[in-house]
């Protein structure tokens, strides 16, 4: 599945609730599945691995990006491209 086939399957799915709910009440969804995940990740360092429960999470966190992606008509495939593709990318990096 490519980055744009699972963006559309997000918005065949859950546009019309996520675009009533509207980008601020979306984002705090968005957030909270990234607190989860870091509470998966930080049990993982702690040598509590869940992997389901990890997995889940990443899928989630990707999931309501992808959703908030659409609700502010933003193309993943393109952005991604436009920044990390096109001209070679960014140059550097964070530490």
């Amino acid at each position: 599945m490519t980055i744009h086939e699972f963006q559309q399957l997000i918005r065949d799915k859950y546009y019309a609730t996520d675009s009533a709910r509207g980008a601020p009440g979306t984002y705090l969804w968005f957030v909270e599945e990234v607190g989860e995940l870091a509470h998966a990740i930080a049990n993982r360092e702690r040598g509590k691995l869940d992997r389901a429960n990890l997995e889940e999470e990443f899928a989630d966190v990707l999931a309501w990006l992808a959703t908030l992606a659409n609700i502010c008509d933003v193309d993943l495939t393109k952005v991604l491209h436009d920044k990390y593709i096109k001209d070679g990318g960014p140059e550097g990096f964070k530490s």
